[in-house]
């Protein structure tokens, strides 16, 4: 295969795809956008995965080291596990792409992207979603309409595409889309408090960018199939039960599964009334008599070995169990969305737009620094606020240079929140919920200057039937405020749903978990009473959505937001004006910058000893502000003396009490530490008023005496005595 190439001007930027040339054993494409180059490999495994009814497609991405000039730290010297950040690209590869191939397609298919190149000034997460959509396109995955996305950045009122680091650092919108040329996909990101209005216009804008790459996908797979022939989809096995088999399950289900969907029951309950429909519609099937049972010839699969002609196998009751759970859950599904649809009720009972009951409550763990229990239906979180220093933060590294992070959130997604057993573990899910809450919460910290602190928070999960993101974004709000963070406002979050039905549409508020798996949209929305702060949205169906009707699900949610915001609000309104007892509190004092190695000594030495002895901890910035955290008045004062005395500069006259005597040489006196690391001489002359033989005849050595500093000679050396500060 020859190498194929076709290259578009994006932002100012040549854009380029590339197959033919790398990695020639995958559906490979290379993406490169100035010098930043990401090689995406799309494989399918030639057999079929047996008894699974979902799309088994992974993604990873990867940034290798050596794209930025670095050398990966630690013992081994080699990239290991994937990054938070690396999951995250990987989640915005996976989101828009998923719903684009059929659930029937069950080839294990793999999508690897690694950033081989990487320019400061050109991020590649979008580039690599871009490839791995023509990498589909060019393979004979059953992928055919073209996903592109970018990153949108608002610097002052200009829209920008995909914006260096220096252009996000001054926007107030940074969002990652991903759509079709008929629809958007996918939304994640962060804003500065904007409208819903702004953030419609950004996605409009948005839209308008990925149809140009799209556009470029679709040149790069002309000149492909000019040269290679047209591409051609694998065929794959679409296996429907038999129709009089689900028939027979319908109708003897069918009058109970609606009066099911229709009654207003918690989530066990409606889990335990599923389970009995499902068991008797696999007696109902068992017990049929339909002939197709009695024959496994009859059903089998193309590929299935043949059974004997002599020897009719009967179905096993496995195949009836997974043939009613798909029929149950179609018609469960079916039954639900025509309610919602024509009745305007959901499986709750509740209206399109109505907030299931909310509780809050802060301060219930009474040694944390600050804690709230947010509880929204049937899902709760159980959040903790934790406020470090500086030594807290967590270290960055990646391809841009080395930085730290002063707020951290982590997300809990135990199993016994759903009621399950289950690993104890942080997959790709945790990440990404906490990161969602994580944006919606960083836009209104206080800046470090005023409030020195690192901040970490953590939510427990210990019940979800939907949202326990936004959950999170609640309950780390009340915890800031219950911890006394001074933050510029409360935070509240909320998750939309959709049903779609041709040009029938619902959209739904504060949706459960059953909603979320049988809806065609997952749309979260974070913010304040004045804007919105973070948004993640997933479409389910491959249609996508337009903006008009994103427009009406963020006005609706806006209406949601302003009601969780009012009930958090009764139970605290705004930050408390004191700190935990259990707290550091930050004192700042100003060192001259040329004392800076004498507190901080050889190789840490001096200050170690100070953290050792008072319980304190210490942090010098370059410009001489030592910051000292402590949970005490007491040490602070301690740490704050002993830092002071280092820093003394000797003076002739002055009087320094309490100085050490460190070595005693009879024939010539004493020589006493009379500041920290300052050493002088109290002669044997100016030890005593009378002459004395020698000088251990009135000191030794541990000794504490008051001396005063007499004189400093041309070569720095200090002269002290005693005998002036003796009585006459």
């Amino acid at each position: 295969m020859s190498k194929i190439t076709t290259s578009v001007t994006f932002n100012g930027k040549e854009y380029s795809l590339e197959t033919g040339r790398f990695a020639k054993f995958a559906n490979s494409v290379m993406v490169r956008c100035g010098d930043t180059i990401v090689l995406v490999t799309v494989v399918a495994s030639e057999k079929e995965l047996e008894g699974i009814d979902f799309l088994p497609m992974q993604v990873e991405y990867r940034e290798k080291y050596a794209a930025a000039g670095k050398i990966p730290g630690g013992f081994l010297k080699r990239e290991a596990r994937p990054t938070d950040h690396e999951v995250l690209c990987a989640r915005l590869i996976d989101r828009p792409i998923r719903p684009m191939i059929t659930k029937d397609w069950h080839h294990e298919t793999q999508i690897i992207a690694n950033v081989y190149s990487a320019e400061p000034d050109v991020n590649p997460d979008s580039l690599a979603a871009v490839g791995a959509s023509t990498a589909l396109l060019l393979s004979d995955v059953p992928f055919e309409i073209p996903v592109s996305q970018v990153r949108i950045g608002r610097v002052g009122d200009e829209l920008v595409a995909n914006p260096t680091d220096e252009q996000l650092k001054k926007c107030d919108i940074d969002i990652s889309v991903s759509g079709t040329d008929q629809a958007i996909m996918m939304v994640e990101g962060e804003m500065k408090e904007i409208s819903e209005e702004d953030f419609v216009e950004a996605l409009d804008f948005a839209h308008n960018k990925i149809r140009e790459l799209n556009a470029l996908q679709r040149d790069l797979l002309g000149k492909f199939e000019a040269e290679n022939g047209k591409v051609v989809k694998r065929a794959f096995k679409v296996f429907e039960i038999p129709k009089e088999i689900v028939n027979v399950v319908e109708t003897a289900i069918k009058e109970e599964l609606d009066k099911h969907v229709h009654t207003v029951a918690c989530k066990s309950e409606r889990k335990n009334r599923r389970l009995e429909i499902k068991e008797k519609a696999i007696e109902t099937l068992v017990n049929s008599g339909l002939e197709i049972l009695k024959d496994a010839k009859a059903i089998l699969k193309p590929d299935e070995p043949k059974l004997p002609d002599a020897v009719p196998e009967p179905v096993s009751k496995e195949l009836c169990t997974k043939w009613c759970e798909e029929i149950v859950s179609k018609l469960e599904k079916k039954l639900m969305r025509e309610m919602i649809l024509t009745d305007k009720v959901r499986l709750d009972g509740r209206g399109l737009d109505q907030i299931r009951p909310i509780e809050c409550e802060v301060g219930l763990l009474p040694r944390n620094h600050g804690s709230a229990l947010f509880t929204r239906g049937e899902t709760q979180s159980l959040t903790s606020l934790t406020l470090g220093t500086s030594r807290d933060e967590q270290v960055i590294d990646g391809l841009l240079p080395e930085f730290t992070e002063r707020f951290i959130l982590h997300y809990n997604f135990p199993p016994f929140s759903v009621g399950e057993t289950g690993r104890m573990m942080t997959g790709r899910r945790e990440v990404g919920h906490g990161n969602l809450a994580w944006r919606a919460l960083k836009e209104v910290l206080p800046p470090q200057e005023t409030f020195p602190y690192t901040l970490r928070v953590v939510s427990d999960i210990l019940e979800s039937n939907g949202s326990s993101s936004m959950a999170t974004v609640c309950a780390g709000s009340l915890a800031m405020f219950n911890a006394g963070v001074p933050a510029k406002d409360a935070v509240a979050g909320i998750a939309m749903g959709l049903i779609k039905e041709e040009e029938r549409v619902a959209i739904l508020s504060d949706i459960l978990g059953d909603e979320d798996f049988l809806g065609d949209m997952d749309f979260k929305v974070a913010g304040t009473k004045k804007g919105i702060t973070a948004c993640q949205m997933d479409i389910k169906i491959d249609e996508g959505l337009s903006t008009n009707f994103m427009r009406k699900a963020l006005e609706q949610a806006k209406a949601g937001r302003m009601h969780i915001l009012n009930a958090m609000n009764k139970c605290i309104k705004e930050p408390e004006k004191e700190l935990s007892p259990y707290a550091p509190r930050f004192v700042s004092i100003k060192i001259p910058v040329d004392t800076i190695g004498a507190v901080i000594g050889t190789g840490g030495e001096t200050i170690r000893a100070i953290t050792r002895q008072t319980g304190v901890e210490i942090n010098i910035d370059d410009d001489g502000t030592v910051l000292i955290a402590s949970t005490s008045q007491e040490a602070s004062d301690a740490a704050i003396t002993m830092i002071r005395a280092l820093i003394l500069k000797p003076e002739v006259g002055e009087v320094y009490e309490n100085a050490l005597v460190k070595e005693v040489r009879d024939d010539i006196g004493a020589i006493v530490e009379f500041l920290p690391k300052t050493t002088g001489l109290v002669h044997i002359s100016q030890l005593a008023k009378e002459r004395i033989p020698k000088a251990s005849a009135v000191v030794k050595a541990g000794d504490k005496i008051n001396v005063k500093l007499i004189e400093i000679t041309r070569d720095g050396k200090y002269r002290l005595s005693r005998k002036a500060l003796l009585r006459r």
